[in-house]
Protein backbone atom coordinates (compact mmCIF):
# COMPACT_ATOMS: atom_id res chain seq x y z
CA UNK A 1 0.00 0.00 0.00
CA UNK A 2 1.55 3.74 -0.58
CA UNK A 3 0.72 6.90 1.19
CA UNK A 4 1.11 10.19 -0.35
CA UNK A 5 0.77 12.71 2.08
CA UNK A 6 1.05 16.52 1.12
CA UNK A 7 2.44 19.58 2.72
CA UNK A 8 3.25 23.12 1.52
CA UNK A 9 -0.19 24.44 1.67
CA UNK A 10 -1.56 27.58 3.18
CA UNK A 11 -2.61 30.87 2.72
CA UNK A 12 -0.81 33.33 0.33
CA UNK A 13 -1.13 36.67 -1.35
CA UNK A 14 -1.92 37.38 -4.85
CA UNK A 15 0.96 37.29 -6.81
CA UNK A 16 2.79 35.03 -4.08
CA UNK A 17 4.41 31.66 -4.84
CA UNK A 18 4.06 28.15 -2.99
CA UNK A 19 6.17 24.88 -3.28
CA UNK A 20 4.01 21.94 -2.59
CA UNK A 21 5.62 18.81 -1.81
CA UNK A 22 3.85 15.16 -1.92
CA UNK A 23 5.73 12.43 0.15
CA UNK A 24 5.51 9.20 -0.73
CA UNK A 25 5.47 5.81 1.91
CA UNK A 26 4.81 2.49 2.28
CA UNK A 27 5.77 0.06 -0.52
CA UNK A 28 6.23 1.58 -3.82
CA UNK A 29 6.53 0.18 -7.30
CA UNK A 30 9.61 0.26 -8.81
CA UNK A 31 8.73 2.85 -11.11
CA UNK A 32 5.77 5.37 -10.36
CA UNK A 33 4.59 8.56 -12.34
CA UNK A 34 3.26 11.22 -10.04
CA UNK A 35 0.08 13.94 -10.88
CA UNK A 36 -0.44 16.46 -9.10
CA UNK A 37 -4.08 18.22 -9.32
CA UNK A 38 -6.68 20.51 -7.70
CA UNK A 39 -10.57 20.94 -7.12
CA UNK A 40 -12.08 24.31 -5.71
CA UNK A 41 -14.95 24.67 -4.65
CA UNK A 42 -18.36 23.41 -6.86
CA UNK A 43 -15.58 22.73 -9.63
CA UNK A 44 -14.49 19.38 -11.29
CA UNK A 45 -10.91 18.33 -10.24
CA UNK A 46 -7.82 19.31 -12.80
CA UNK A 47 -4.55 17.54 -13.64
CA UNK A 48 -1.87 20.58 -13.08
CA UNK A 49 1.29 18.61 -14.22
CA UNK A 50 2.59 14.97 -13.99
CA UNK A 51 6.03 13.46 -13.96
CA UNK A 52 7.40 10.29 -14.89
CA UNK A 53 10.02 8.47 -12.31
CA UNK A 54 12.89 9.29 -14.20
CA UNK A 55 11.68 13.00 -13.85
CA UNK A 56 12.61 13.18 -17.94
CA UNK A 57 9.38 13.15 -19.11
CA UNK A 58 6.82 15.59 -17.61
CA UNK A 59 3.52 16.95 -18.54
CA UNK A 60 0.86 20.21 -18.35
CA UNK A 61 -2.05 20.90 -19.71
CA UNK A 62 -1.73 23.57 -22.14
CA UNK A 63 -3.88 25.77 -19.95
CA UNK A 64 -1.49 25.15 -17.11
CA UNK A 65 2.08 25.59 -18.76
CA UNK A 66 3.75 28.88 -17.11
CA UNK A 67 2.69 29.02 -13.79
CA UNK A 68 3.18 25.28 -12.81
CA UNK A 69 6.38 23.50 -12.28
CA UNK A 70 6.77 19.51 -11.23
CA UNK A 71 9.97 18.23 -9.87
CA UNK A 72 10.85 15.05 -7.87
CA UNK A 73 13.24 13.98 -5.33
CA UNK A 74 13.66 10.27 -5.63
CA UNK A 75 16.14 9.97 -2.71
CA UNK A 76 13.61 12.08 -0.77
CA UNK A 77 10.37 10.18 -2.29
CA UNK A 78 8.76 13.50 -2.93
CA UNK A 79 7.38 14.98 -5.64
CA UNK A 80 6.95 19.04 -5.79
CA UNK A 81 5.12 21.70 -7.54
CA UNK A 82 5.84 25.80 -7.31
CA UNK A 83 3.06 27.31 -8.39
CA UNK A 84 4.08 31.15 -9.19
CA UNK A 85 1.97 34.40 -9.51
CA UNK A 86 -0.76 33.15 -7.53
CA UNK A 87 -3.88 34.14 -8.25
CA UNK A 88 -7.42 34.12 -6.14
CA UNK A 89 -9.06 31.84 -8.88
CA UNK A 90 -6.13 29.16 -7.70
CA UNK A 91 -7.73 28.58 -4.57
CA UNK A 92 -8.46 25.05 -4.12
CA UNK A 93 -7.54 21.57 -2.52
CA UNK A 94 -4.20 20.62 -4.04
CA UNK A 95 -3.36 16.97 -4.23
CA UNK A 96 -0.75 14.33 -5.67
CA UNK A 97 -1.70 10.71 -7.00
CA UNK A 98 0.73 8.38 -8.16
CA UNK A 99 0.09 5.34 -10.63
CA UNK A 100 2.41 2.74 -11.40
CA UNK A 101 4.32 3.33 -15.34
CA UNK A 102 4.49 6.01 -17.07
CA UNK A 103 2.65 9.95 -17.26
CA UNK A 104 -1.10 9.90 -17.28
CA UNK A 105 -3.71 13.37 -18.07
CA UNK A 106 -6.63 11.02 -16.78
CA UNK A 107 -7.26 10.95 -13.38
CA UNK A 108 -8.68 7.85 -13.14
CA UNK A 109 -5.52 6.14 -13.82
CA UNK A 110 -4.13 7.52 -10.91
CA UNK A 111 -3.98 4.57 -8.25
CA UNK A 112 -3.23 6.26 -5.13
CA UNK A 113 -3.98 9.75 -3.84
CA UNK A 114 -3.01 11.68 -0.75
CA UNK A 115 -5.11 13.90 1.61
CA UNK A 116 -5.06 16.99 0.24
CA UNK A 117 -3.47 20.24 0.65
CA UNK A 118 -5.55 23.46 1.28
CA UNK A 119 -4.18 26.70 -0.85
CA UNK A 120 -5.94 30.20 -0.36
CA UNK A 121 -4.83 32.73 -1.96
CA UNK A 122 -6.46 36.35 -0.70
CA UNK A 123 -6.56 39.78 -3.26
Amino acid sequence: QVQLVESGGGLVQAGGSLRLSCAAFGRTASSYAVGWFRQAPGKERELLAAISWSGGNTYYPDSKKGRFTISRDNAKRTVYLQVNSLKPEDTAVYYCASRYGGVSGRDGEYDYWGQGTQVTVSS
